[in-house]
């Protein structure tokens, strides 16, 4: 790899002249100029950047770390932000955690050491928060933020997510309303639980314990929780799953004992991936606009960078519900072996 030095020596003057023209520090001779300019094109000479960002104390990157990048919502924010901080020039080194704290802490401290000019974190343990507060590096927290820290988030409103499905449910005549959470540990997954939960509570209709069940927001996971919760008697006539993947599990759970979505089984999904429109049948979701959330948490971050000094904004989305194929009203009841319910 060519060097400041290999270009001054073949353009023929001296290396601090190959500098000024590159960072266009101090007026060169035309001549010079062109000298320099003809050497790196023939070397393909790459100024430094580690050299640079030791001059200007910036780096022009940003560290990005979100808990799983194979899940579709995490890869459609990231793609929002990287957009974003292209637009602005920056660069985006994206690393992924695995919702594992030892490898969060690690990327955290490899970032540090890149001199990143500001960092996005998609997930954060609460042992961690310690370590952001010493690291002073301008930072934004995606979803999720540890108590009593002040720190810029960005975010949805998962209870009022979480109350829309179960809304969208009492409305549609479902009763046997069943749920599927993620880890019983997280607190995205604990709010959208609890607005379901008031919700049907509000309409008369309970979540009992035997038709809540946990998973890890994968398609796998999903389909074993539903697996379960499709063995009830009496089975349930709906179930809301705290996030799109884990839907569609629950869609592959129903094909397979023959159980017909939407009708004997209505499904709502959470995160409304660009996916759950082509699943079958289409998959009704609570939507947060994934590429609208990396867009603003990019926008909050690049504010933060420019004017370390501001008040900490904490932005929090109102989702909405997008109808498709996997919900519909629930069948007419036959008045002459059951009851029918109205809301």
């Amino acid at each position: 790899m060519a060097t400041i030095k290999d270009v001054a020596r073949h353009a023929g003057v001296s290396y601090t002249t190959v500098s000024h023209v590159l960072n266009k520090t101090r007026p060169v001779s035309s001549e010079a100029r062109e000298r320099v300019l003809a050497a790196v094109e023939m070397l393909a000479y790459v100024p430094s950047a580690l050299a640079r960002s030791l001059r200007s104390k910036a780096t022009g990157s940003i560290g990005l770390i979100i808990p799983n990048n194979t899940n579709p919502y995490f890869s459609e924010v990231a793609r929002g932000i990287e957009d974003s901080c292209y637009a602005a020039g920056y660069s985006v080194i994206l690393c992924n955690s695995d919702d594992d704290p030892a490898k969060q802490r690690d990327y955290l401290n490899v970032l540090l050491t890149k001199r990143c000019d500001g960092l996005i974190v998609a997930t954060l343990a609460q042992t961690d928060s310690e370590l952001l507060r010493k690291m002073k590096v301008p930072t934004v927290l995606l979803d999720r933020a540890p108590q009593n820290m002040a720190i810029d988030l960005v975010g949805v409103d998962n209870a009022a997510g979480g109350a829309l499905a179960a809304q969208h449910l009492l409305a549609l005549g479902r009763r046997r309303i069943a749920c599927i959470a993620g880890p019983q540990e997280l607190d995205i997954s604990i709010e959208r639980v609890a607005g379901l939960r008031q919700s049907l509570s509000a309409g008369g209709v309970k979540l009992p314990e035997h038709l809540l069940a946990y998973g890890d927001f994968t398609s796998a996971g999903g389909y074993v929780a539903a697996c379960k919760l499709l063995s009830a008697t009496p089975r349930p006539d709906a179930i809301f799953c705290c996030n799109d993947l884990m839907a569609i599990g629950a869609l592959r759970a129903a094909a397979e004992r023959g159980i017909n979505v939407p009708n004997d089984l209505s499904i709502i999904g959470f995160d409304d991936i660009d996916l759950a429109q082509f699943v079958h049948p289409a998959l009704t979701s609570v939507a947060q606009n994934t590429r609208k959330l990396g867009q603003m948490t990019a926008q909050c971050l690049l504010e933060r960078i420019a004017d370390p000094s501001r008040p900490v904004q904490r932005q929090i989305i109102t989702p909405q519900l997008h109808v498709r194929g996997s919900t519909v009203a629930a069948p007419t009841t036959n008045p002459s072996n059951s009851t029918s319910v109205t809301i």
